[in-house]
């Protein structure tokens, strides 16, 4: 098996599944049976589970980014923008495998234990800031206000993960709004 097709199968199994059930209920062995490759090969691409979370991680991160921009480009209105970053949330917490900020999930179960996961976590998290900030600055609007979006963003995520339901995206656009309106 080629060296990509064995690694995408790898970070395919291990995103589903540390994901839906948790990095520490998930051992190797279910990566390897998930992905179908052999365990040997698997510790050849990710010679410890940290490395195959930090990589899981990493190309979430890149994907998640590039959905959430590409959403949000279709919009040309400055403010627009701003509120279609909520819509875009809900789309995401009304897919029938959320299960939360990943990152987050990630950093409460490794975040005390290893230095790479709470990194990761936080660099997400400082490049959705660098994100937002870029869209309230295109809206002529104070700095400080991106903070406060990340803000809504971040709570959305995590009460509707705990709730089950989208609408907090809902909730999180119309505080959103009111602070846009000020």
């Amino acid at each position: 098996m080629d060296v990509d097709v064995a690694e995408a199968r790898a970070l395919d199994a291990a995103e589903d599944l540390f994901y839906r059930r948790g990095i520490h209920a998930v051992g190797m062995d279910d990566i390897r049976d998930a992905a179908g490759v052999s365990l040997k090969r698997l510790y050849q691409l990710f010679p410890n589970k940290e490395r195959l979370v930090v990589a899981f991680l990493e190309r979430r991160d890149i994907r998640w980014r590039g959905r959430l921009a590409t959403h949000v480009a279709r919009h040309e209105d400055p403010v627009r923008r701003i509120l279609a970053v909520f819509d875009w949330l809900h789309e995401w917490f009304s897919e029938p495998t959320y299960r939360g900020c990943a990152w987050v999930n990630s950093f409460g179960e490794l975040g005390a234990t290893s230095t790479a996961v709470a990194d990761l976590a936080r660099d997400h998290k400082e490049r959705v800031h660098e994100y937002l900030s870029g869209l309230v600055k295109d809206a002529g609007r104070p700095a400080p206000l991106a903070d406060h979006l990340m803000l809504l963003a971040e709570g959305a995520m995590t009460i509707a993960a705990i709730s089950g339901s989208p609408t907090p995206a809902h909730h999180a656009k119309a505080a959103a709004a009111a602070l846009l309106d000020r």
